[in-house]
């Protein structure tokens, strides 16, 4: 039950199938490895994995590694839709809903889906929501069990909170994120015990546990050196391991969250990752004592979408 056992630690499965995160030196992994990597995760008790559409070929891979005996729960993405524009028609948008989940089921070797979120919150509403009527329908069918939305702001997570039928968020959430407790996001969270909470990018795609001020992003107003010296101070006052050890124990000290997606491409990350939820969460007490410590950075930080590297590289 929520609040009585710290969140579980999800496979985050994006670096199987596309080379992705700001301090990923490995690449994306070879097929045998990933599969490796799934395995090793089966093994050692982990039971739900993320996914998505969009992570190149990450299902296939999922597919390849998991066997019907597994119990594993997968939680997968729809498409992005990106090839929709704003006026598709609603069978255009089905066309579309319908090939997605089709192209899920195959590549996972399954025969229904256990979670299927959007991956983009905004179709909860967008074509006069043929999307999520659509979903409806597959899951009246009994293609999916559950359904939900991949959530990037706390004006998202309340409008899709509105919508009936979602029973699980996703939602980027690390000890530098002040945006969820300021909009009044987790108080709403609270009052949901119905609506499982995964977070993800507990560690910034990376950069809070590389301890290394060199590879965050040149975003105005950005101190790394300061931000990295606070981290090994946290680390030092709590009596942690390590600046992920801190990250994570914060993550999963907050009562609100049931799971806590982390990325990663080799077997000795699971293995570090594994350990690491072994130890145990922050109390509340420690949480608040981070929260007074961190100083607070500019959204823009938050959201790995808007990192001028990455504006440049798409103008």
């Amino acid at each position: 039950m929520r609040g009585q056992r710290p969140a579980e630690l999800v496979l985050g499965s994006v670096q199987l199938g596309l080379a992705y995160g700001a301090a990923n030196r490995t690449g994306k992994p070879s097929h045998d490895a990933a599969v490796a990597l799934v395995r090793r995760a089966v093994d050692a008790g982990i039971t739900t994995i993320d996914t998505a559409r969009a992570y190149g070929d990450s299902e296939q891979r999922l597919g390849a590694a998991l066997s019907a005996s597994d119990r594993i729960r997968v939680v997968t993405k729809l498409s992005p839709l990106s090839e929709l524009d704003e006026n598709a028609s609603p069978a255009t948008v089905e066309r579309a809903v319908d090939a997605s989940i089709e192209t899920s089921l195959a590549a996972l070797r399954r025969t229904h889906l256990d979670c299927l979120l959007l991956h983009r919150a905004q179709h909860l509403t967008a074509w006069n929501g043929a999307v999520w009527k659509r979903l409806r329908e597959w899951q009246a069918r009994g293609v999916i069990a559950a359904l939900g939305a991949s959530i990037q702001t706390p004006a998202e997570l309340h409008t899709a909170l509105g919508f009936s039928g979602v029973v699980h968020v996703q939602l980027p959430f690390n000890l530098l994120d002040w945006r969820w407790r300021e909009a009044g996001a987790i108080a709403a969270l609270e009052k949901r015990a119905d609506v499982t909470v995964h977070v993800r990018s507990v560690f910034l795609q990376g950069l809070l546990a590389a301890n290394d001020p060199q590879i965050w992003p040149a975003i105005p107003g950005l101190d790394p050196h300061r931000l990295t010296a606070t981290l090994r101070d946290g680390v030092a006052s709590l009596g942690r391991e390590s600046c992920a050890d801190l990250c994570l124990a914060y993550v999963r000290g907050q009562p609100w969250v049931d799971g806590v997606v982390i990325g990663m491409e080799t077997v000795r990350q699971l293995e570090t990752n594994l350990r690491l939820c072994a130890c145990a969460p922050l109390t509340a007490v420690e949480c608040a004592r981070i929260e007074a410590m961190i100083p607070r950075v500019r959204e823009m930080l938050l959201n790995p979408a808007l990192w001028p590297a990455r504006l440049e590289a798409a103008q």
